[in-house]
């Protein structure tokens, strides 16, 4: 069966599917499979498809679609979206990072308002506040702690003590051990094909199967430029994760927060538009070609004067990167720094949250067959 599906163009699964709704999916398909002579996939779809996605158990917490939502940090990631992902059963990550702790706990308190569904929050170890925001995640009622960017052993303490699931990113097979053994809850493997800052130049296909030998005890969960459902089964099917998390895809919805400029920029996207930049923060990171990324490139000075802000531990001051990620979200995409996945050019539609679930499980479970004991 995985060999089949390997055999299968990408073109031919992202055509294929197009009702939002699971069974109409598959029906839909199966009935465009006959009519067109496409007999591998049909072939495909019967030996492996139609089996149900398993749920995602991460400590007491259990998400019906084992899919987490990526935090994306300074507004992108909010309680509208998170609460949106979270009725539908995944896992509704809130960006923790670049937001005054003040504003994070009220947002985490809309989001429980809004869904009895898990809210999580992902924070940035790099940030200088991290321990301040992470209590105050807490304090506010959130179900579970997403944090990387940096490694902090204290975290796992102060999960427990409060029944809080923690959640490491991790971008090496030694660092998944180490958060193994500190304590992590689960483990999410981000790779290079991921959006924002990045702990790894290795695709997602060859660093995942690395950390999956060494982690054993703890869901362990595959990040990094996947767009569509089937990457989904994919992944759980022939690589054995457990779940995924996704962040790109999600900034194309109607819940995500961002300016229409924002959005328009990520489906104007052509894939030599998405390049790799220096950011203060000491990490490679991931953006959209513009006017700030073609100056930056060209050895200008983009520096945006004295740091009135303190809120990295670490930071070369070339450029404030809050103030830059504050202008895209707000629709200056061509002197801000839109961040965005290695994959964002794939993605052509803005449908609602509930329409793209559906969608992603239907292609999924079209593919989805556990790896045998």
């Amino acid at each position: 069966m995985r060999v089949l599906y390997q055999s299968i163009p990408n073109t031919h699964r992202r055509g294929i599917i197009t009702s939002s709704c699971g069974m109409a999916a598959r029906r839909k398909r199966t009935n465009s499979l006959h009519q067109g002579g496409d007999w591998e996939y049909n072939t495909l779809f019967i030996i492996g498809g139609g089996l149900k996605l398993p749920a995602l158990n991460i400590g007491r917490l259990t998400a019906r679609v084992p899919l987490i939502q990526g935090g994306m940090s300074v507004r992108v990631s909010t309680s509208s979206l998170a609460s949106a992902v979270a009725e539908c059963g995944g896992i509704g990550t809130i960006g923790g990072s670049g937001v005054p702790i003040g504003d994070l706990k009220d947002d985490i308190r809309k989001a429980k308002r809004m869904t009895k569904g898990i809210i999580a929050v992902n924070i940035m170890f790099a940030i200088r506040e991290f321990m301040e925001a992470v209590k105050a995640s807490i304090d506010a009622g959130v179900d579970m702690i997403v944090t990387g960017a940096g490694f902090s052993r204290d975290i796992f303490k102060i999960g427990k003590e409060h029944g809080i699931p923690i959640v490491s990113i991790v971008s090496s097979p030694e660092f998944g051990k180490l958060a193994e053994r500190s304590g992590a809850d689960a483990i999410v493997v981000e790779a290079k094909e991921a959006g924002g800052h990045l702990g790894t130049d290795r695709p997602l296909r060859e660093l995942f199967p690395e950390v999956r030998k060494v982690v054993k005890k703890v869901p362990l969960i595959a990040a990094g430029g996947i767009s569509d459902g089937f990457e989904i089964g994919e992944m759980m099917s022939k690589y054995g994760a457990d779940g995924v998390q996704m962040a790109t895809r999600f900034v194309l919805t109607k819940e995500c927060d961002v300016s229409d400029a924002f959005k328009q920029t990520y489906l104007n996207a052509r894939q030599e538009d998405v390049l790799l930049m220096e950011s203060p923060v000491g990490l490679p990171g991931r953006a959209i070609r513009n006017r700030f990324l073609n100056r930056l490139q060209a050895g200008e000075s983009v520096y945006d004067g004295e740091c009135k802000r303190n809120c990295l531990k670490h930071c070369s001051h070339s450029f404030c990167i809050i103030d830059r990620l504050d202008m895209s979200r707000e629709g200056n995409v061509e002197d801000g720094l839109v961040f965005s996945g290695e994959n964002v050019w794939k993605l052509t539609d803005i449908p609602s949250v509930r329409e793209l679930i559906d969608r992603l499980v239907a292609e999924a479970e079209s593919v989805y067959a556990p790896i045998p004991a």
